[in-house]
């Protein structure tokens, strides 16, 4: 696991190459195995591969989501807060697992923020995504990953470059390390 965690970086530069149908099941085997609090599941996923609805998903908000119209897959990543009162954090959650899954399938991923952005001053970014998408309304969209074959080559992580100060032992301010 953590090869696999140095391994995973934010990919935003793919091969024009579509995924194989059984990558895209593996990705959605592993996306619903996603933990969640008392198992309730309160997240659902689209997954979108036709590249005109990538380029609109790629402008649903300002800055940051125009690398979505370069992947072969976008993965919607939607909650329903009636479920659960910490959707938020299972769909964070599954986004992550998304992310870990395609590192580990050596593809190549970037996680889009949506909750809590704006498309335009009058839209918020998750209901232009809801209106393409014909998401109901009871749901909330969380993340869009951006999922493709890598264009580009990041170094993985070094454990030694890790911020151990960051990491306490008993009590805050006692270093982990040191």
């Amino acid at each position: 696991m953590l090869d696999l965690l140095k391994k995973r970086r934010s990919i935003r530069r793919y091969k024009p190459v579509p995924l194989l149908r059984d990558e895209m099941e593996r990705l959605v085997a592993m996306a619903l195995l996603s933990p969640s609090s008392r198992g309730r599941q309160p997240w659902e996923f689209i997954m979108v591969t036709d590249p005109g609805m990538l380029d609109k998903l790629s402008i649903s908000k300002p800055h940051s989501a125009s690398f979505l119209r370069g992947a072969a897959l976008g993965v919607v990543i939607i909650g329903d807060p009636g479920i659960s009162d910490v959707w938020v954090e299972d769909t964070s959650i599954a986004a992550t697992l998304v992310h870990l899954a395609a590192t580990s399938m050596d593809l190549g991923s970037c996680w889009i923020q949506i909750r809590g952005r704006k498309h335009s001053p009058d839209e918020t970014a998750g209901d232009y995504i809801k209106g393409l998408l014909d998401i109901p309304d009871r749901f909330e969209v969380e993340a869009i990953m951006a999922v493709g074959y890598p264009d580009e080559v990041k170094a993985p992580h070094s454990e030694e470059k890790l911020p151990y100060e960051k990491a306490h032992l008993e009590r805050f301010g006692t270093p982990w390390k040191g």
